[in-house]
């Protein structure tokens, strides 16, 4: 491993809408933030073609351009971003303590705050046509892209509450949505499987697998298949949206902050502090209900403020 070794005020790791909104908080705090992108430079947003619903862009934007903005933003006020991967933590457990972050096995900062902003990845089926038209049909967010598909026909793969929640957002939007579920019975709450029975316009197929995403740069159907029989048919459909859960970045902070039993790391209260002061999450990392731009945005702010005030409060 190399001797080099960086000290700083604020490291910020992740750049996805929360890390670059608390880029630009720090940077204006004269914080002198230093950012490292991870290997998707600007988070999950940049997996999504159109985004229709961040204020600010009333014709719309394309999630990869609406990053660069966001990046030149920070930029301008001097925020330092740099590609790289966090491989590893050394948090200082002591107020005023100095926190050590490896990078790329490599490189070791030494951070007076950090705020963590890694994100979360959504959970595919790893289908080889599913993958090639994500962001052309296949989406895991109907909050983000289901107004794209008004009047139109859908499916949505997942039997839990997240398959719910998504199937009844998109019938007040789509003409038919089908959930497919692999069993024969669906795992969401009860409460969310009434609503499911009770929308007129939403058709559960149990036991039903997808088989193949078709079409060639957008979604143009999908073929199913019956898990029990091999039976398979063809749905005629424009978007496909997978409900399976998302999995949290926080894999190199396990045993180091605290997080729930998916991996989601926990702050106090209304803040974004985590368990160790001088620590700070912001995004999806931390969220598990909302997962959108915007809220992303707003704890990135939240986090640089609370690391201002934490810094302040040394003085």
């Amino acid at each position: 491993m190399s001797d080099t070794i960086e000290r700083i005020k604020c490291l910020i790791i992740g750049s996805g809408p929360a890390g670059y909104s608390a880029a630009i908080y720090a940077a204006r705090a004269d914080l002198k933030p230093v950012m490292y992108t991870g290997l998707q430079m600007g988070g999950q947003l940049t997996t999504t073609t159109e985004v229709d619903n961040y204020p600010g862009y009333p014709n719309g934007t394309d999630g990869t351009a609406m990053m660069e903005d966001f990046k030149n933003q920070a930029e301008r006020f001097d925020t330092e971003v740099r590609f790289g991967i966090a491989t590893k933590v050394e948090f200082d457990n002591s107020v005023g303590g100095i926190h050590k972050i490896t990078i790329d096995n490599s490189k070791i900062i030494e951070a007076e705050t950090v705020i963590i902003s890694t994100g979360a990845t959504a959970k595919y089926l790893g289908i080889e046509s599913e993958q090639r038209l994500i962001g052309g049909g296949v989406s895991a967010c109907a909050t983000c892209d289901g107004f794209f598909y008004k009047g139109q026909d859908v499916v949505v793969i997942g039997a839990g509450d997240t398959a719910a929640e998504e199937a009844t957002y998109l019938a007040n939007i789509c003409r038919k949505v089908t959930i497919l579920v692999r069993k024969d019975f669906m795992r969401a709450s009860k409460a969310m499987q009434h609503r499911v029975e009770k929308t007129e316009n939403i058709e559960v197929m149990f036991h039903t697998e997808l088989d193949e995403v078709m079409g060639e740069s957008v979604v143009e159907g999908v073929r199913v298949f019956n898990n029990q029989t091999d039976e398979k048919q063809t749905l005629d459909v424009t978007g496909v949206f997978v409900a399976i859960g998302h999995q949290p970045n926080t894999e190199i902070f396990k045993d180091v902050l605290d997080m729930d039993e998916v991996g989601y790391l926990i702050t106090k209260g209304k803040s974004t502090k985590t368990n160790l002061p001088g620590v700070f999450a912001a995004g999806d990392v931390q969220d598990n209900e909302y997962r959108q731009a915007v809220t992303a945005a707003g704890t990135g702010c939240m986090a640089a403020l609370d690391a201002e005030r934490y810094l302040g409060s040394l003085a």
